[in-house]
């Protein structure tokens, strides 16, 4: 969402998705009309900036997250991208491949209504074409991790009724465990449609051996009168799966085509929109002449272990997931002490474990570069995180902490699409570094802080912003040499490989 603000479509997204008043809550059932056992609080979208009583009330930045789906998503980056100037978008077309020149590629693609065959020429090519991706194969890309972690029957559903029949209050997603089976129920328009997740057992050899709807109606708690329509199905593996390298001169990879696992935390698609602001400002300083070609081998570096480090706490929430699906207590839907008991321990169990996700500050703000040859760091060590513990820390490498400004602003909003160097002290002469960045043509903007509260993160007078909001230098005096400092940061000296 913070992307999304600083493109200037965010409010555009917050607008769409579940109706403005329907709860985002995430529960646990032992079927979808079934008991309740925990609940996590999260405010529907009308309330998401003034209901502050949910375990993410403390967001760290001005956009808290926005539960939506990609069938209503996707529309919306379509559009925008339609209406950005200088690019063009082709569909109904089929990659084929590439070849590399010295100064460029050269993509072979097929139009599938006229057949005819098409070359693109241009400086790079990058590949976000998911997990079957043509452009890992052809860079000699490996994946490297778990093969399997999970088997999952997904149906995408139009149930006119079920919105009358589960259990109330309204929740956007339902856990729904019980003694027979185990899967999880998503609203997807607030309605009629909605899309069910069945885990597959262990014993269960293969997803031609379980019975579809047989499931559906187990886990949703329905019997054999029950009208639904299949509008889609999918089965997949839920694996943790990273590519040994993201790129091979002038061709990358970017999202599910070089990383893959189960998306908790929303950190499917977060980690793809990450990748890609990453090196969006390192291909664009290359292309617009400030930066060398080195600068680029930064991206493989600095992404590649996150997506690593990222793809373990995915994994290690999985397995509790999957304990705690694979080890319901027989009793747990029995009207009996025995039973209220069960889902009270459940419950409780279940709340601590998914709290982390549906609260995942610490995923989407805690974690750092720390082997950049573009960032300069002063032996500081960036703080430990996890899914939900964020520490804001100024230290090089980690993400820019965010606070508002005495006129109302959000900082990030003052920053410029370029690096900007804050300056906390006006007192501070910043000439002799701005005049670097200016000989080299760097875009380098001042931003002279006024704000009534700081965070405690930000000790230093001066700190540089990276287009991404990394920060990249900090200090109380400009370097000595700032030159030295502009280079570094453009990647004068860094390795393209």
């Amino acid at each position: 969402m913070e992307t999304f603000r600083r493109l200037g479509f965010a409010d555009v997204v917050r607008a769409a998705g579940l109706p403005e008043d329907y709860p985002n809550d995430v529960v646990l059932r032992t079927r979808a009309t079934g008991y309740e056992l925990t609940r996590i609080h999260i405010p529907c979208r009308r309330d998401r900036f003034t209901d502050l009583s949910g375990p993410d009330g403390w967001w760290p930045t001005p956009e808290p997250p926005h539960r939506i789906n990609q069938i209503f998503l996707e529309p919306i980056l379509s559009a925008q991208a339609a209406a950005t100037r200088g690019l063009k978008i082709v569909n109904r077309t089929e990659f084929l491949g590439f070849e590399q020149h010295a100064d460029g590629v050269t993509a072979h693609a097929r139009d599938l209504n006229t057949g005819e065959e098409l070359n693109v020429r241009a400086a790079y090519l990058i590949g976000c074409e998911g997990a079957r991706s043509l452009v890992r194969h052809a860079i000699g890309a490996k994946l490297i991790g778990n093969e399997v972690i999970q088997r999952v029957q997904s149906s995408y559903i139009r149930a006119r009724d079920l919105i009358d029949r589960v259990t109330k209050p309204d929740a956007w997603m339902s856990y729904l465990y019980n003694p027979q089976r185990a899967g999880n129920l998503v609203a997807i328009d607030g309605r009629e449609t909605w899309l069910i997740h069945n885990y597959l057992l262990p014993q269960e050899a293969d997803f031609e051996s379980v019975d579809r709807d047989s499931c559906i109606r187990t886990l949703l708690g329905v019997g054999p009168d029950f009208e639904y329509e299949l509008l889609g199905k999918e089965d997949w593996v839920g694996r943790r799966l990273v590519a040994d390298r993201f790129r091979d001169g002038r061709a990358f990879i970017c999202g599910d085509a070089a990383h893959l696992w189960v998306p908790y935390a929303g950190y499917g698609m977060n980690a793809g929109i990450a990748d890609a602001m990453n090196l969006s400002w390192m291909l664009a300083a290359t292309l617009k002449g400030w930066a060398p070609e080195g600068v680029l081998g930064a991206h493989e570096l600095e992404r590649q272990p996150i997506t690593e480090q990222v793809s373990r706490f995915a994994m290690k929430h999985a397995e509790g997931a999957i304990r705690e699906r694979t080890n319901v207590p027989g009793d747990l839907e029995h009207d009996t002490p025995g039973g209220e008991a069960a889902r009270r321990r459940v419950g409780e169990d279940a709340y601590r474990l998914h709290v982390q996700q549906f609260a995942c500050a610490g995923l989407n703000y805690g974690y750092y570069y720390d082997r950049s040859p573009i960032i300069a760091y002063d032996g500081e060590p960036a703080p430990s995180y996890s899914m939900y513990d964020y520490t804001p820390s100024t230290v090089p490498g980690c993400r820019l902490p965010h606070f508002w400004l005495r006129d109302g602003r959000s900082l990030y909003d003052a920053l410029v699409p370029d690096h900007t160097l804050l300056r906390f002290d006006p007192a501070v002469d910043v000439s002799a570094l701005l005049g670097a960045a200016a000989h080299v043509g760097v875009p380098l903007a001042l931003l002279d802080i006024e704000a009534d509260e700081l965070p405690v993160a930000y000790r230093h007078r001066l700190v540089l912003s990276r287009p991404d909001l990394h920060v990249a230098w900090r200090g109380d005096e400009p370097p000595e040499n700032a030159r030295a400092l502009v280079d570094l940061i453009r990647g004068e000296s860094a390795d393209d490989h």
